[in-house]
């Protein structure tokens, strides 16, 4: 998978115009793993003086979709993606660069051979730990994808 953070940061920005403006950025993404990373700025806080939670959604979100999607191009079929699910927790204020870091990409792989061998839908979790400057774990999201041929 060659995907240049930089080519997908140019599309985001006319594709994924909010996430863009957040200030939402791909930093590295493999078959493996991904890294997403948003700073804290005051155009996308909550009143509490810390990162709006959509906006960590959206980092988070981009961190395991990016895989999904890169994966499904390589495989040439016509596959459809969905979020059916998610869920979040937060542990911390979100301040100062946010790193969203997806370690599931091992799973799509699985998926996508069933969906293409049985024609079926699949679904399958995958994770993302925020993490700030400090090292310190900000927010965990977990997203059920589902994959699915189209007809």
């Amino acid at each position: 998978m060659s995907l240049s953070p930089s080519k997908f940061n140019v599309f985001a920005f006319f594709k994924l115009p909010s996430a863009w403006w957040c200030g939402v950025r791909l930093r590295s993404c493999n078959e493996e793993k991904a890294v997403v990373s948003v700073r804290h700025k005051w155009f996308n806080q909550n009143p509490f003086k810390s990162m709006f939670w959509a906006v960590q959604g959206m980092a988070a979100e981009l961190s395991t979709g990016i895989m999904v999607s890169s994966q499904i191009r390589e495989r040439g079929e016509s596959i459809s993606m969905l979020v059916a699910n998610n869920s979040a927790n937060f542990s911390k204020k979100a301040t100062g660069r946010i790193t969203f870091t997806c370690k599931d990409g091992y799973k799509i792989k699985e998926a996508l051979d069933q969906t293409i061998a049985t024609g079926a839908g699949q679904t399958f979790w995958m994770k993302s730990v925020g993490i700030n400057e400090d090292g310190i774990e900000v927010s965990t999201f977990n997203f059920e994808w589902t994959v699915k041929l189209r007809t």
